[in-house]
């Protein structure tokens, strides 16, 4: 990182997000997937949630639903929210914090505003990713990797331009928290004006950027794109590193999610919150889950 030395990939194509309702009403704005893309493998979507305000006695989220055969990341910039599952995990999210939640074989799940935030309001801006699982963890036992802010490695530059919250893999030598199923980077940057960040990813990864807030340049200085927020840019595998600047004039930093994975390169079958590898896996699935084979989140108030 911050080696512009490395061979920096082009840009294979940009999605914009668009905007869409999950949950009990909750808009969130969706790169992928979409008509076009179906996955990036391994991720299989990307939700920006807000930034929104959310009036006292109406804030929305995801009310109980199940997942098997994946991962979900939640990652909270402003705001609150709190989760329960059918095996009795319970906590908050606050701005800063990650739940790295691995579904395996299956969970009933809440991701709601807290109840304190759902009765005075306020500012909510996060992120939900879904990461597949191969086919030999699909079913496994679920996992919860719950990271509050203070636990999550921040790396900055040297020439102090830019700092990179690292969730997952390596930066310059600076591990994330979150121990993953396969090679992946999920990765917070914040660059100044007149930063040029590249991130050192192998060739077989699949590499995204994601516009926070900010303008920045991503991909080589023959082939690259400007990202503002909502756009993600997904690279072609022709390099070695994902290279992003900002243009010195710029009067604002640029603010991205930077993700990086190793393909499964399997099949995919999905229907809502099942992600499973043949049709007949998600049949099965959607029956435990029709029957309570899943459980239930017990509450009790």
């Amino acid at each position: 990182m911050n080696t512009p030395a490395l061979a920096a990939r082009t840009i294979r194509m940009v999605l914009p997000a668009i905007e869409t309702s999950e949950g009990d009403g909750m808009i969130v704005r969706r790169p992928f997937p979409n008509g076009r893309v179906e996955q990036v493998d391994p991720f299989l979507l990307l939700d920006e949630m807000g930034p929104v305000h959310m009036q006292p006695g109406h804030a929305r989220g995801a009310p109980d639903h199940p997942h098997r055969g994946f991962e979900t990341v939640s990652y909270i910039l402003e705001g609150e929210l709190e989760h329960e599952d059918s095996v009795g995990n319970r906590g908050i999210l606050r701005a800063g914090d990650v739940q790295w939640m691995t579904a395996g074989r299956g969970v009933v799940h809440s991701e709601m505003p807290s109840r304190n935030f759902q009765e005075r309001g306020g500012r909510l801006h996060g992120f939900q990713l879904w990461v597949n699982l191969p086919s030999t963890h699909k079913l496994i036992e679920p996992r919860y990797q719950e990271l509050p802010a203070a636990s999550i490695p921040v790396f900055t530059t040297n020439d102090g331009l830019a700092t990179v919250k690292i969730v997952a893999g390596s930066v310059a030598g600076h591990a994330g928290a979150v121990q993953t199923h396969t090679p992946m980077l999920y990765a917070h940057l914040v660059a100044h004006p007149g930063a040029v960040v590249t991130f050192d990813v192998t060739s077989s990864m699949n590499a995204m950027v994601y516009g926070i807030a900010g303008r920045g340049v991503v991909g080589n200085h023959e082939h690259s794109t400007t990202v503002v927020r909502g756009d993600l840019a997904v690279t072609a595998k022709d390099g070695a590193g994902v290279e992003l600047r900002v243009e010195a004039a710029a009067t604002v930093p640029f603010e991205a999610l930077v993700l990086a994975g190793e393909p499964i390169n399997e099949p995919l079958a999905r229907y809502g919150p099942f992600v499973m590898n043949t049709r007949e896996e998600i049949v099965e699935a959607y029956d435990d889950f029709q029957a309570g084979r899943l459980g239930q989140i017990v509450r009790t108030s």
